[in-house]
């Protein structure tokens, strides 16, 4: 639930602000990483497909992929 009249709520350490986006997977949002005061890009997913070990496999298979690109068009994976 908000902590804040500024935020749609909290997962872990981050504030989620606003949803920018859904996809097949899921959403991502505009999230605060409130350990290190820095805004991100926060992919959560579906709750159907996170009850799913496949498509856990499928998500953190490509969270790996993506983290290990050095690109500045590409976006930075942290968690």
């Amino acid at each position: 639930p908000p902590q804040q009249p500024d935020e749609l709520g909290r997962l872990g350490d981050y504030r989620v602000l606003r949803r920018l986006g859904r996809g097949g997977m899921g959403a991502v949002y505009l999230a605060e990483d409130t350990r290190l005061r820095r805004e991100v890009a926060l992919k959560v997913m579906a709750p159907r497909l996170a009850a799913d070990e496949r498509s856990k496999v499928r998500f953190l298979r490509e969270a790996r992929a993506a983290a290990g690109i050095r690109h500045p068009n590409v976006v930075a994976i942290y968690d």
